[in-house]
């Protein structure tokens, strides 16, 4: 069978647009692959700036609550038993020989509350250094930050956290916990009316999970989600998200509430 010209030239002609349009189209996919990859580096870069604008955002009130326990403390409690050591001690009559045994009950009681004092600034100094503290651990930082809030005789506290491992290095999602847990906490001292409140900081090999249950007042959980402020919900759950984790809220109305934060292990 003999094959004509045009049937040749037409061959050659199609063989030559596929090897012109075949460069073509690998040019537009290199073209399309950078451009994907450009915006993937863009997003990725967007992504990391974000978190550590959080991470500063979230340190700044880290300090912030500390600050603000320390001068509750000062005005509250050492400026309060100060006062009284200085009435104790400008009550004491040192002319009035007959009196000597009220006068020493009245120094020995000075003496202690100088003693409780100097122990009360001890304290305070740790808190002052929080940026130290959360270094040693979160658990650590939890443990502190609930033994402070046990001083005040008003709430029962439990924490659990026995199967949580310390990092030998700080890491930022610890920091952002920490203040996670600081804000719920903050929550339930500011609107819970609770009595008792009960931490449980687990790690497991999934990774870290937060609970922090009180027995207060409880609230409808759908209608505080529709608030503007809504007691700090939405930035616990964006908070929550930016470690990849998440944060969900359990309430009943005189049941008290229950908030559970996981967040995955960090690969």
């Amino acid at each position: 069978m003999q094959i004509s010209s045009t049937d040749i030239y037409s061959l050659v002609g199609l063989t030559s647009l596929i090897f012109l349009i075949a460069p073509l189209f690998l040019i537009l996919y290199v073209i399309s692959y950078n451009r994907k990859k450009k915006a993937h580096a863009e997003e990725k870069e967007g992504l990391r700036q974000s978190f550590e604008n959080e991470l500063l955002k979230t340190q700044m009130e880290v300090q912030e609550q500390t600050l603000q326990n320390i001068a509750s403390e000062l005005h509250d409690n050492i400026g309060q038993m100060l006062s009284l050591t200085s009435i104790t001690l400008t009550s004491i009559n040192i002319n009035n020989i007959d009196n000597t045994f009220k006068t020493l009950e009245k120094i020995e009681r000075a003496e202690q509350l100088t003693s409780q004092c100097i122990k009360e600034l001890r304290q305070l100094s740790r808190l002052l250094y929080g940026k130290e503290l959360i270094s040693k651990g979160l658990k650590t930082a939890i443990g502190f930050e609930l033994e402070w809030l046990n001083k005040t005789e008003i709430y029962k506290i439990s924490f659990k956290g026995d199967n949580y491992q310390e990092n030998i290095v700080q890491t930022d999602n610890e920091i952002i916990l920490f203040r996670l847990f600081q804000e719920i906490i903050n929550n339930v001292i500011k609107h819970a009316r609770a009595t008792v409140i009960n931490v449980d900081l687990q790690q497991s090999e999934q990774g870290t999970q937060l609970i922090i249950k009180d027995n207060g007042q409880g609230f409808v959980i759908d209608e505080k989600m529709k608030e503007t402020n809504g007691m700090g919900l939405h930035t616990i759950q964006r908070r929550a998200a930016m470690l990849g984790g998440k944060a969900t809220f359990t309430s009943v109305p005189g049941e008290g509430t229950e908030v559970l934060i996981k967040i995955p292990k960090k690969q």
